[in-house]
């Protein structure tokens, strides 16, 4: 059995490289139709913490709460994920981006937002931290044009982009300053574009990493933020200088394997399990297994036993248990 500590606890042990009390293990999902209002969103997270008991909980709306108040639609369709498609994007032409208005963090699905935290930052109190999903400027600017358009923007109309983030960044600046304040721990900062397949490292060196370092400002006074690189071929090298204590990626799809990233960066990494062939399809055994080559692997130091994202809403429920007795 693990040491009788809080979740807290066990946590700042493992940043400092303690080791006492344990390994922290966490996963995160998608609550869909749920993170639309936040009694709805705040009431899931609370119930599969009090079911699972990780040692941080990580809030997750959906993706479009940061860029609801620039117009977008999103419906929920029945992606395994949990996700939403997005139905109305509200870029189009390159002038568009010109358009942006700020946005004010405390209304709209801002605002909503803000309240689940609070709700659930009172419910837990400060012994159990709760992290925030932040997207960065970038993705949240692919979510009001398009993937695929956004990349056309940006070497066809750079400018135009430019003037985008700049609104999109300080408008997540504020929110983050306001999230501050609802008791969270620290953010979970979502970084989708620094992947080698979509971007070039000079392109995000100009579309993304400025943008970043300025959102992850007001983030600073925090002790707990997560970094999560998404995709594959990630740019894991171009970050370990970002102010955050935590890299969570693919590390079961895409390098850097564990082992690698602990040369490379000198905070703590979450990752070990795969989210679908294990956390999924796997069996509880299949579970256990994979959660220990991890720890061996990183040796237990500076680790956080969790996936890669988000866990299927179609994980079975003994798999999550599974997961969370692996490090008892």
């Amino acid at each position: 059995m693990r040491a009788p500590i809080s979740h807290r606890q066990r946590l700042e042990n493992c940043l400092s490289g303690d080791k006492g009390g344990g390994i922290p293990v966490a996963l995160w999902r998608h609550f869909p139709v749920d993170d639309q209002k936040a009694d709805s969103l705040a009431a899931a997270h609370l119930d599969f913490q009090r079911l699972f008991d990780f040692d941080l909980l990580k809030v997750t709306p959906a993706s479009s709460y940061l860029a609801k108040g620039w117009g977008v639609e999103d419906e929920w369709r029945g992606a395994t994920e949990g996700t939403r498609d997005y139905t109305r994007r509200v870029v189009d032409n390159a002038e568009d981006w010109a358009e942006l208005p700020l946005l004010d963090p405390y209304q709209g699905s801002l605002g909503e937002s803000l309240t689940a935290l609070k709700i659930i930052t009172q419910e837990l109190g400060q012994e159990t931290p709760v992290i925030q999903t932040i997207f960065s400027p970038l993705s949240q600017a692919k979510n009001l044009v398009g993937r695929e358009k956004l990349i056309f923007h940006s070497r066809q109309h750079p400018d135009a982009l430019h003037a985008g983030l700049q609104v999109i960044a300080e408008s997540t600046l504020r929110y983050i300053e306001a999230a501050s304040h609802t008791g969270i721990a620290g953010i979970f900062y979502a970084v989708q574009h620094a992947q080698y397949g979509l971007l070039s490292s000079q392109e995000y060196d100009e579309f993304g990493r400025g943008y970043d370092l300025r959102v992850l400002e007001p983030s600073r006074n925090m002790w707990l933020n997560m970094l999560h690189l998404h995709g594959e071929d990630v740019m894991f090298e171009k970050f370990i200088d970002y102010p955050v204590s935590v890299i969570n990626w693919h590390d079961q799809d895409t390098p850097p394997s564990l082992k690698d990233a602990q040369t490379l960066f000198g905070g703590t990494l979450c990752g070990g399990l795969r989210r679908e062939r294990t956390m999924v399809l796997g069996t509880p055994e299949g579970v256990q297994m994979e959660a220990q080559n991890a720890i061996e692997t990183t040796g237990g130091y500076r680790f956080i036993l969790g996936t890669g994202c988000v866990v299927p809403i179609t994980a079975p429920r003994a798999n999550l248990v599974a997961a969370r007795s692996a490090v008892e």
